[in-house]
């Protein structure tokens, strides 16, 4: 238990450190770089998109790779490739090199996220792997709420390219040696290959495969718009400026909580079950904002949040459970490849729908969306289970 807990510490500060460095840089520094380059927003966020298709491509030979060995070297290339691509955005004159920059750091992602992060401990701990995860997610739940105002402080008291530099930094000498010295090194503890299912019960891993693939691709596609176009949509449904700030601020706390609260169940619902209350807290919280309005918004925001917040766990343990532990991390990067398309193409597949249709009908496309996701988790089960 000592062990565990302290493999939850190291990969959840690791998590929280690449997260922070990452997927959560743009917000911090697009609009600095942005003029300083002379572009425009939209190209400077392009390609953060791209990263993202980079790091979907790579991502089912990651999966592979860390069957056959094992995670911590992973994780350690990626501390290397993502200070490496910091550095180069750092040196850009331009949207050519800013662009190589982000490629470089989109490969750094595919080897250093949470995908990556749960493989490993899914290849140390296998079926034990849950309350690790669970603890890893806590932690790197705070990385935007750490990294944008330490990112906005530097940039604000030097520049953007010396934020990045000290970025660069803190992956190789922090990051990489926590990785290095205090991650085990070890296999799977059950062999990664196993006799293909024949017939019906591989007609049914298909099916379950399929389902997952779509509720995960759903969930984040909508999360990632609704990150896009949280403040528009709720000043548009009545909110000051101020207000839809405050909502949007709870969303992260109530993260946080629905992973409090999924932990704290563990004994009294089976996974599944719980997976399933969590993916319908998101249609009701949408539900509850489009009948309640304003004075509405912060109860939605603490519900959607405490959604999404089990997502990131489900996403790691769902598949251990229903698939078990052979061939878990290849399994996860072919999960995450459809994910990271939906989250790069969203901002730009949502606008146009956020355009034509009025705020209560977003709200209302929302709903029926996570809904309809929510409802792909009914047909999967667990090995020896009912339900």
């Amino acid at each position: 238990m000592a062990s565990n807990r302290r493999l939850s510490l190291v990969i959840g500060t690791n998590q929280t450190l690449t997260w922070g460095m990452t997927f959560y840089l743009p917000a911090v520094i697009a609009g600095p770089a942005g003029a300083s380059l002379g572009v425009s927003r939209a190209a400077i966020l392009g390609a953060f998109s791209c990263a993202l298709l980079i790091s979907g491509f790579c991502a089912p030979r990651v999966g592979k790779h860390i069957d056959r060995h094992g995670g911590r070297g992973i994780l350690v290339a990626s501390c290397a490739v993502s200070a490496a691509g910091l550095v180069l955005l750092a040196t850009a004159t331009g949207l050519i090199s800013w662009y190589a920059g982000w490629l470089v750091i989109g490969i750094g992602m595919s080897l250093g996220l949470y995908d990556v992060a749960f493989a490993t401990i899914g290849c140390l701990l296998g079926r034990e792997a849950t309350p690790v995860i669970t603890g890893v997610t806590l932690l790197a739940g705070f990385a935007s709420t750490i990294f944008w105002p330490i990112g906005a402080k530097l940039v604000e008291a030097t520049n953007w390219q010396t934020t990045l530099y000290c970025y660069a930094a803190v992956q190789l000498l922090v990051n990489l040696p926590l990785v290095l010295t205090l991650v085990p090194a070890g296999l799977p503890r059950e062999p990664t290959t196993k006799a293909a299912p024949e017939g019906d019960a591989s007609q049914v891993r298909a099916v379950a495969f399929a389902c997952l693939s779509s509720f995960f691709t759903l969930r984040w596609f909508v999360t990632s718009s609704v990150a896009v176009f949280i403040l528009p949509l709720l000043q548009t449904l009545g909110l000051s400026l101020e207000h839809a700030i405050f909502v949007s601020a709870l969303i992260g706390p109530g993260q946080v909580a629905g992973r409090m609260i999924e932990f704290s169940m563990k004994k009294r619902l089976n996974l599944l079950v719980r997976a399933r209350i969590a993916a319908f807290l998101s249609p009701v919280s949408f539900l509850v904002l489009l009948l309640g309005g304003p004075f509405a918004a912060p109860a939605f925001a603490l519900l959607y949040g405490m959604s999404n917040g089990i997502l990131t766990i489900n996403r790691g343990t769902l598949p251990m459970a229903i698939f078990g532990p052979a061939g878990y991390a290849s399994l996860l990067g072919w999960l995450a490849v459809p994910v990271l398309l939906a989250q790069a193409g969203a901002p730009t597949l949502a606008a146009p729908i956020v355009d034509a249709l009025t705020p209560a009908s977003v709200v209302i496309a929302a709903a029926a969306a996570t809904g309809f996701a929510a409802f792909l988790l009914l047909p999967l089960r667990l090995p020896g289970a009912r339900i």
